[in-house]
């Protein structure tokens, strides 16, 4: 068999009788050499290894060189073999067809590869990539893995469109020259005695012979081109074959562009939803249908993680309709249905609405309100975690909204809650049940008022005394050692109201301890007023003390609290009150007495004022 070659630099395709050793093809084995041992290092180790990127570079530099100064090198494949000229420069081992990249271009149908001048490393990795199906292996989707390992070289390189690596496929040489698929079989026709200087140019040539119309526009494209053989049309259409296609009129022309236009315009997702909808309503293959519904669910998630709330609630509005729409649903497709709404409750889904609100502070909530709507029960606790972790008020509205409707008879999460050291979500919860107004839920706000922080703990003794606005108000008077003066005023300003009785001894601790006397004077007139409306008459001994005791320690602050004390007995003005307050006039300082008489003449005052209600009554 005559021997096969493919010339550099324009040399004919013919026999070449060896003269000694050429020192080009000596330099296209040692770069084949260095080709070998970087795609075994990277099919050993993996593409990242030091090893295999070292060899990489190495080849990309030695073959860049190459290219400089020959503009292409071109090899022809020949099943576990590749030619340079006249000689073989790549036969791996004995039985090492498996390693052989010679045998994998042969065995995906390639017959010529050329790589030319200005190859990029970007270029040349996609390429070994593609050989090896390292890229797929190691980067990339399971999904993607699997279509890459797929297609062959030439789709993968085709899908590419590389400009530096071209090639010449066996499928090419059957179209164009109607011999077999084997490259070696041109030569025993005579093509490979042609003045060419590769199988691209060849098949060209034959193209042109075949048709002189397209053989014209070709030399002519070929000839306004850069001037390097391969470029132009003639490599655009490398990979392509014989393809006949349809004349397109300008009209046509225009109105498909602007068809495409109108079709790019649209918004994928609606799109996608379309269709889905579309086979919803016609579908009748009962497997088809529980795939449609497993993508619906994924569709979800997808809505839900881009915050798509207004779509999202048109798609729950059309599977709520689904079963109208669709009365020859299956059992098993109508489970599949509830199971998308049972689905929306799932804590990932949860997280993922709190992640993207999050992340957009300024996101429209329009239609996440309805989301959250159509969820059951069960998704309380879920909807209390969300709640707690949004950092918008806005946000935190409509989910507060949503928990209004869902959690009433189920307000265990809500109790629970309010336990939760997090100011803002516990201030919520409270909100929410002051929403309820439902006395239920007054021994949940009683721990509140225990919370570390002042503001909760005044918001839940105000909700407190609207769900329990009477009774024992012991607890209450334990609030007068809450560190914050503002609970403490507020918590007597409750038990001012009238409504709650608390004995003397549960007052006594806190009024005879010595640090009573560094309290403000105004929290101090708020104490002796709600001893006056809880424990009454049981007071009286208390106040009279403070009248009539003479002290040398802490004189001005006592002689302090005998005045209110004295105030307080007149408001009292039971009988009780006003032998305590003549006892003071008569046995207590100037001060003291002063005071007593201006509250002996208020206590005649409502004493005369009550007569005639009295009578009236």
């Amino acid at each position: 068999m005559e021997s096969t070659k493919s010339f550099e630099g324009g040399t004919p395709l013919a026999p070449f009788v060896r003269e000694g050793v050429d020192p080009e093809v000596t330099a296209v084995k040692q770069l084949l050499k260095l080709l070998d041992k970087a795609a075994k290092s990277a099919r050993t180790y993996g593409t990242s290894n030091p090893v295999a990127q070292r060899f990489f570079q190495q080849f990309y530099d030695d073959l860049t060189k190459h290219l400089e100064h020959h503009t292409r090198l071109a090899f022809l494949v020949q099943r576990n073999q590749l030619f340079f000229r006249d000689e073989v420069v790549y036969e791996p081992e004995r039985d090492a067809t498996g390693d052989s990249f010679a045998f994998k271009m042969y065995s995906d149908g390639i017959r010529e590869l050329t790589f030319h001048q200005g190859l990029t490393q970007a270029d040349l990795s996609f390429f070994l990539d593609a050989l090896w199906g390292t890229s797929s292996s190691e980067r990339g989707s399971e999904e993607e893995k699997n279509d890459e390992e797929d297609d062959d070289i030439v789709t993968r390189l085709w899908a590419k469109d590389l400009n530096t690596i071209t090639l010449v496929t066996a499928e090419e040489l059957v179209r164009s020259s109607g011999f077999g698929p084997d490259v070696f079989e041109l030569q025993t026709q005579g093509f490979m005695s042609m003045s060419v200087t590769s199988l691209r140019e060849l098949l060209d040539r034959e193209r042109a012979m075949m048709s002189p119309e397209k053989g014209h526009k070709t030399g002519m494209a070929d000839h306004e081109g850069s001037g390097t053989t391969g470029t132009g049309i003639i490599r655009n259409q490398r990979f392509q074959a014989s393809v006949v296609g349809y004349e397109v009129s300008q009209p046509e022309l225009h109105a498909l562009a602007q068809e495409i236009k109108v079709e790019t315009a649209r918004d994928a997702t609606l799109y996608i939803l379309d269709v889905l909808t579309a086979v919803l309503a016609s579908e009748q293959s009962a497997t088809v249908l529980t795939k449609l519904f497993e993508v619906w669910d994924r569709v979800l998630d997808v809505l839900v993680r881009n915050g798509q709330w207004t779509v999202l609630e048109t798609v729950l509005t059309l599977l709520q309709d689904a079963e109208a729409a669709r009365p020859d649903l299956s059992v098993a497709h109508k489970q599949q249905v509830v199971g998308l709404f049972e689905g929306l409750t799932r804590p990932e889904r949860l997280k993922a609405i709190g992640l993207y609100l999050n992340r957009t502070p300024h996101a429209k909530a329009e239609g996440l309100l309805t989301l959250l709507l159509m969820m059951n029960k069960d998704a309380v606790p879920g909807l209390c975690s969300l709640l707690a972790g949004l950092e918008g008020p806005a946000h935190q509205a409509v989910v507060m909204e949503a928990l209004q409707t869902i959690a009433r008879d189920n307000a265990d999460p809500i109790v629970r809650g309010l336990t939760d050291k997090r100011p803002a979500y516990v201030k919520n919860l409270l909100t929410l049940i002051t929403r309820w107004n439902d006395p239920r839920f007054a021994d949940g706000v009683e721990k509140a008022l225990r919370h570390p922080e002042a503001t909760v703990r005044r918001d839940a003794l105000r909700l407190l005394a609207t769900l329990r606005p009477s009774g024992n108000g012991t607890k209450l008077v334990g609030l007068l050692g809450d560190g914050d003066e503002t609970v403490r005023l507020t918590a007597m300003k409750v038990l001012a109201s009238g409504q709650f009785s608390a004995a003397f001894p549960v007052w006594a601790p806190f009024v005879t301890a010595d640090e009573f006397h560094d309290r403000s004077p105004a929290e101090k007139r708020a104490i002796y007023l709600a001893m006056k409306h809880t424990a009454a008459d049981e007071a009286v001994s208390y106040w009279q003390g403070l009248l009539t005791e003479w002290s040398w320690t802490n004189r001005k602050k006592k002689e302090e609290l005998a005045l209110l004390a004295a105030d307080m007995l007149g408001k009292l003005a039971t009988p009780a009150a006003i032998a305590a307050l003549e006892l003071g006039q008569k046995k207590g300082s100037a001060a003291v007495r002063q005071a007593c008489g201006a509250a002996l003449s208020v206590a005649s005052r409502q004493h005369r004022q009550s007569i005639p209600s009295a009578a009236n009554s």
